[in-house]
């Protein structure tokens, strides 16, 4: 009889390490920083076509601390299971002129709004961002990118295949002596 109540006594022991595990992680992952996955056209050259890991905060927007120039994720006003990253142009209150793709004219300009952001993609020619759907409510924002992780994965892993937690993420040949010599201008930026 004892050996069963030390086995439950011990598999509890175990399952609590498992659920404070399970909450530091969700703690972490949604309210502190988390890695995320950034891939597509709209933010050449900063970030690559191909994918880059980004670290995102998620502590700078609660507090208001995001700055026009900062790296955004964002939550589609049209689509909102959809997250983007985009730089901040303007914040409320900035006058902002741009090239509307929806209409003929050349230049447009206007007010950011109270509790709105304007964001745009760095390649202006293949990004959806605020000159097609208007200024972002602050709320919307999820994080701000502070760190690009994938150099750390590619000067680790150099060439080939990356294995991270069973996705097979496919890098690009690295070599480190080229790599230093010229100092990769995607890689060197954030």
């Amino acid at each position: 009889m004892g050996g069963w109540r030390a086995m439950a006594k011990e598999a509890l022991a175990q399952v609590s390490i498992v659920g404070r595990f399970l909450c530091l992680f969700h703690v972490t992952n949604n309210y502190l920083f988390s890695p995320t996955l950034v891939y597509g056209p709209s933010m050449l050259p900063t970030l690559n076509f191909t994918g880059d890991v980004v670290l995102s905060e998620h502590l700078s927007h609660r507090f208001q601390r995001v700055a026009a120039g900062d790296l955004v994720l964002v939550r589609l006003p049209l689509d909102p299971a959809k997250i983007v990253i985009k730089r901040i142009v303007g914040m409320e209150g900035d006058t902002v002129t741009f090239f509307d793709p929806n209409t003929t004219a050349l230049l447009q300009t206007l007010v950011v709004p109270k509790g709105h952001v304007w964001i745009q993609g760095d390649n202006l020619y293949a990004s959806h961002d605020s000159r097609h759907f208007g200024p972002v409510p602050y709320g919307l924002i999820e994080g701000r990118a502070c760190l690009r992780v994938l150099l750390i994965f590619r000067l680790l892993y150099g060439v080939g295949f990356l294995h991270f937690y069973g996705l097979k993420i496919v890098m690009n040949c690295v070599n480190f002596s080229e790599l230093f010599a010229k100092g990769n201008a995607d890689d060197s930026r954030v």
